[in-house]
């Protein structure tokens, strides 16, 4: 106001100005000779009350405009609210001229609290009236953008993904392997899980509808509405992911739940788990990403706060059902399924780091490696309780036939498995070995080869450590099943089969390359010096009374000598025959080699002491034959008894 802003400062309102011009003129109207001063002032008054009126004029005639398009707008509104049809499905055109009046609306809004109009009761009455529009506008568009985003979603099938396989009837780890049960042999099988897959992202809402949605959530966000869009967003997608977990037969299980779960239930669930995270993740997530980005990606970082909103509950599902499972016993069938969830975890990771890479998905990123961090517990705690497990492995009777006892079967199909997930071992089992083995993350344990030398070396890595200690914990266990048999010889022949299982099994595998050549010809050494010990503990004595002692006299009292050195020889064969064709060498091969080098000491000594004493004495008394020795040693180790009652006499 200039000078009369300075004269006048408390009067700021027009009334007051005017009001107070009326006095000035009132009380200088009477007088003849004024002052420059108040000449000016009264100059300055003058100009201020004529820039006054045309402002209440201009005012008048705007609020009088607006009133006439806010009618207008109000029919266009209003008309909606007693249809029940949605707007968008009466076309195009319709759904413009709404989309338009909501616009004006809002700008309508904007007018009136910029204008500064008096705050008498027609005024109020204008804005009221503005503001109401507005809000059922913004209320019919957010009821109309969760009726697009829910009718025009996508149907979400992984046609690529079978998850209603046989897996559910299938044969698991944990319902037949036990360190009590033989039934099994080569079970213990890893499922396949693809490493290597890539994000995928396809259409969860109709391509058709998103400029529509785009525009919406646009002038929803424009005319301050943007909560209520992005709640509206937030709620229809959370059901969406919702379904796609029920798709993926994820249920909704607390953590008790999944504590009381029997192990078969429990072990279906795991896999089931395991194969729908890296869809949800890299398909299903990174696609719900994409859908926030286009609809609401000019509006600032909305789209991430909407994202993480939206699929936090689901994740989080997920992720309390790793801990729930990393928090159950510890059992060594358990430790498969849970190095599956453990990799299929850290490998996603980096996709999780991405989707929730701000503020507002800050609580899935702690909490995947809160999961991740238990499940690795878990697979350290899994392990060292499956070697504790084989430590504590008691028979309270021998071993039948002196087989491949299935602990040998159990342990080293278990170990010959856990190959597949080395590299994770490496990583998790660092420091769990007593010692300070060379830290290893997961990327990371090539084999280390001997400069100038064909032997290799696998003494750095934990799990050569723990391998290592898993057989001589094995060999403990077999050498006291072993002293269950009375007869010294079927302890060795049970010793022999077992470690050369074991031996087979790491020199046919990749064990070989985690325990080594040298490991190998170590326990080829032990089986066959079981072999050699065995040959010694029964054929010693029986062949000690095929020796020539020196003695060829044709006299009475040698002859009676001879008779029963041949018949105490046959007594003792015939015993071996029956006692030992129902021992059992499963090995084909192994058994071929033992019964040729039983054959060549028996049957060469047999042949040289009958032939020796072939002229004292007479043929009725030389029960079989060198040939029917050999074909009865054939028998031997076949897991059948025979008995020879009624040899054939030659």
């Amino acid at each position: 106001m200039g000078d009369c802003g300075s004269v006048f400062p408390e009067l700021e309102r027009e009334e007051d100005l005017i009001a107070a011009a009326k006095h000035i003129a009132r009380a200088l109207g009477s007088k003849r000779n004024l002052t420059d001063d108040a000449k000016k002032i009264l100059a300055d008054l003058s100009t201020q009350l004529s820039s006054i009126t045309t402002v209440q004029e201009d005012k008048v005639e705007a609020a009088s405009e607006i009133e006439e398009r806010l009618n207008f707008i109000q029919e266009k509104i209003m008309s909606w609210e007693t249809d029940q049809s949605m707007i968008w499905d009466s076309g195009l055109d319709e759904a413009t001229q709404y989309l338009n009046a909501a616009e004006e609306a809002g700008k309508l809004v904007e007018r009136l609290e910029t204008l500064s109009l008096n705050k008498d009761d027609g005024e109020k009455e204008l804005l009221r009236r503005a503001h109401d529009i507005l809000q059922i506008a913004m209320a019919r568009l957010e009821e109309e953008f969760k009726y697009m985003l829910v009718q025009n979603r996508q149907p979400f099938m992984p046609e690529h993904v079978s998850f209603r396989s046989s897996e559910e009837d299938a044969t698991d780890l944990g319902s037949v392997i036990s360190l009590g049960d033989d039934s099994f042999e080569e079970s213990i099988n890893r499922d396949s899980i693809s490493r290597a897959s890539e994000e995928f992202i396809i259409d969860l809402v109709n391509q058709e509808v998103m400029s529509d949605l785009k525009n919406i959530a646009n002038l929803m966000f424009l005319s301050g509405y943007d909560h209520e869009c992005s709640q509206a967003y937030i709620s229809v997608r959370r059901d969406a992911l919702d379904e796609c977990l029920f798709i993926l037969e994820i249920e909704k299980l607390s953590i008790e739940d999944v504590l009381k779960l029997e192990w078969g239930s429990l072990n279906s669930k795991i896999k089931r788990w395991v194969r729908a995270m890296k869809i949800f993740v890299r398909v299903y997530l990174a696609s719900e990403k994409w859908l926030t980005e286009q609809i609401f990606g000019e509006l600032g970082t909305v789209n991430l706060v909407c994202f993480a909103e939206a699929s936090k509950a689901s994740m989080l599902q997920l992720l309390n059902f790793g801990e729930a499972v990393s928090i159950g016993p510890h059992k060594p069938e358990k430790l498969f399924p849970i190095l599956d969830m453990y990799e299929v975890l850290a490998d996603l990771l980096p996709d999780i780091d991405s989707l929730y890479s701000d503020e507002a998905g800050i609580c899935v990123r702690t909490d995947c490696r809160e999961v991740l961090r238990r499940l690795g517990d878990s697979v350290k705690a899994a392990f060292l309780e499956f070697e504790n497990a084989i430590a504590a492995s008691v028979s309270p009777n021998p071993f039948a036939g002196a087989g491949i006892h299935h602990l040998t079967r159990y342990v080293m199909n278990y170990i010959r498995t856990l190959i597949d997930y080395r590299e994770t071992l490496n990583f998790l089992l660092t420091g769990c070995d007593g010692e300070d083995p060379i830290a290893l993350s997961p990327d990371t344990s090539p084999p280390i080869e001997e400069e100038n030398s064909t032997e290799r070396i696998y003494n750095a890595s934990p799990v050569a450590f723990h391998f290592r200690s898993v057989a001589s914990i094995l060999e403990h266990n077999l050498n006291d099943k072993a002293k269950l048999y009375r007869d010294p010889s079927l302890q060795h022949i049970f010793l022999m089969n077992n470690i050369h299982y074991m031996a087979q099994k790491v020199k046919h595998s990749e064990l070989r390359n985690i325990l080594g050549d040298d490991w190998i010809r170590k326990h080829n050494w032990k089986f066959q010096q079981h072999a050699i010990n065995y040959q010694r503990a029964t054929w010693s004595s029986i062949l000690s009374l095929l020796k020539d002692e020196g003695n060829s006299s044709c006299d009475s009292v040698s002859k009676t000598s001879l008779k029963e050195r041949f018949r105490s020889f046959y007594l003792a064969f015939e015993e071996v025959y029956r006692s030992q064709t129902a021992w059992i060498i499963p090995d084909p091969e192994l058994r071929e080699d033992l019964q040729i080098s039983i054959s060549v000491k028996v049957i060469q000594a047999y042949r040289t002491f009958v032939g020796r004493q072939n002229n004292h004495i007479s043929d009725k008394h030389i029960k079989y034959s060198a040939d029917d020795l050999q074909n009865y040693l054939l028998d031997l180790f076949q897991g059948s008894q025979k008995s020879l009652h009624n040899p054939h006499r030659r």
